[in-house]
C-alpha cells in the first residue's frame, strides 16, 4: 500500500475484517473516476462484503486501470447503465467534485444509495438540493470522510472516547498536511469552482472528525482563513487554510489544513490529531511517526491509570463500510447519520465562505 500519494491512498485491511452480508447480497455499481480515492472506497465495500458490478466513466484509459485493480467488474457503456442496474443498491464514485452532488441527485432519484468521496458538494445550494432529495427519496447520501474512517488509530481513538478514558471531550486540534503532487494533478484541481477550495475539500475531513469525537451535532464558525503562498501562478488556488469552531456542547477547534507535505516525508502526510478530555488526553499519528517510524496508527494517551501508546495497525479493522452496507439493507443509521453527515459539509463550506484570504504578497 503506498503512503507518498494522499489522492491514491487506497488503505486496505490488515487485521480484523467482518463480512457484513452474504456474498452477492449488496451488488455495487462505480460512476466517475476522477479521483484516486474511488479505490479506497471499493476496497472498503469489498473488504465488508459487498459485490462490485459494473463501473463507468468517460475516459476509457481510467476504466482500463480500475478494471484492472477489480477485473470483476463489468464496463458499462454509459452511466444509465450502471443507474438502471436492478441489482445494484449502492453507487460509489469519485467524479470530480463539482459534479459531485448533481450525480447525487441522480443516483437517489434511482432508488440508489449514494456513496461519493468527499467533499459531497460544494455550496449551500448543493447541500439544500441534496437534503431535499434525501427526505422526499429516502434514499441514503454517504461522504467518504477517510481520514477519520479509513484510519485504524482514528477509529481506535474514538473507541477510547466512546469508553469514557478521558472524560468529556472539550477540544480537539487537527494539523492535516497533505502532499501536493502538482504534476500529477488535473487542471480542475487548481479552480476553486470545481473543488470548493481547500478548506471545503480538506477541511471537510477535520470538521467531521471534530464532530464526531466531541460528539456535538452541529458548531459554529468562529475564525477562519485562506492563503495561497507557493503556488501564486494559480490564482483560484489556496495551498493553506486554518479554521477555528464552537460546537453546540462547548467543545472547540482548532484546524490546520495545508499542500506543504516535505519531499523528504515518507507519508503523503503527518496527519496528527490532539483531543484534550476532562480526564485524559489523545494523540493520533495517523500515517507516519516522523524519524522513528514509516507506520501509522500510533495513538497516544494519558487517563486515570496511566500513560499509555500502541501501534494499532490490524487491531480495530475500518468497521465503517460493514456497518454502512448493514444501514443500506436494514435502513438504520448506524455508521453515520444522514445530519450528521450533511453538518460536516455545512461547517465546510461555511468555514471556507467566511475565510479571510491573507495577504501574501510580502
Amino acid at each position: 500500500m503506498q503512503k507518498s500519494d494522499g489522492m491514491n491512498y487506497a488503505p486496505v485491511s490488515q487485521g480484523r475484517v467482518e463480512m457484513a452480508c452474504r456474498p452477492g447480497e449488496f451488488p455495487f455499481g462505480v460512476i466517475g473516476l476522477d479521483h484516486g480515492h474511488i479505490y479506497a472506497i471499493c476496497n472498503g465495500l469489498l473488504e465488508a462484503g459487498a459485490t462490485l458490478n459494473k463501473v463507468w466513466d468517460p475516459d476509457p484509459e481510467k476504466v482500463r486501470a480500475f478494471l484492472a485493480r477489480y477485473p470483476q467488474a463489468q464496463a458499462a457503456e454509459n452511466e444509465a447503465q450502471v443507474l438502471d442496474d436492478p441489482d445494484a443498491r449502492l453507487i460509489a464514485s469519485a467524479i470530480r467534485p463539482s459534479r459531485r452532488c448533481a450525480l447525487g441527485l441522480r443516483v437517489m432519484e434511482h432508488g440508489k444509495d449514494y456513496f461519493v468521496d468527499k467533499p459531497g458538494m460544494l455550496t449551500k445550494e448543493e447541500l439544500s438540493a441534496a437534503r431535499e432529495a434525501c427526505a422526499r427519496t429516502g434514499q441514503k447520501y454517504v461522504i467518504y470522510y477517510g481520514e477519520r474512517i479509513h484510519v485504524e488509530g482514528a477509529v481506535f481513538a474514538e473507541e477510547l472516547i466512546r469508553s469514557g478514558a478521558v472524560g468529556k471531550v472539550r477540544q480537539v486540534t487537527i494539523l492535516a498536511p497533505h502532499r501536493l503532487n502538482r504534476p500529477t494533478r488535473p487542471d480542475w484541481f487548481f479552480e476553486e469552482s470545481e473543488n470548493g477550495g481547500i478548506i471545503t475539500d480538506l477541511g471537510s475531513h477535520q470538521i467531521e472528525q471534530f464532530l464526531t469525537y466531541c460528539g456535538a451535532k452541529t458548531a459554529a464558525v468562529l475564525q477562519s482563513a485562506v492563503a495561497n503562498y507557493a503556488n501564486r501562478d494559480k490564482p483560484h488556488f489556496c495551498d493553506f487554510g486554518e479554521g477555528v469552531l464552537l460546537a453546540d456542547n462547548g467543545a472547540t477547534c482548532f484546524f490546520r489544513v495545508d499542500w506543504f507535505t516535505p519531499d523528504g516525508m515518507g507519508a503523503w502526510g503527518d496527519g496528527r490529531v490532539f483531543v484534550m478530555g476532562e480526564k485524559g488526553s489523545i494523540e493520533i499519528r495517523k500515517y507516519i511517526d516522523v524519524s522513528v517510524s514509516r507506520d501509522g496508527d500510533h495513538v497516544i494517551w494519558v487517563d486515570a491509570e496511566g500513560e499509555h501508546r500502541a501501534q494499532v495497525t490490524g487491531k480495530t479493522g475500518f468497521v465503517f463500510f460493514g456497518r454502512l452496507i448493514r444501514d443500506c439493507l436494514d435502513r438504520t443509521e448506524n455508521a453515520i447519520r444522514q445530519e450528521h453527515t450533511f453538518e460536516a459539509m455545512r461547517l465546510a463550506i461555511e468555514t471556507q465562505e467566511k475565510a479571510l484570504r491573507i495577504d501574501t504578497k510580502g
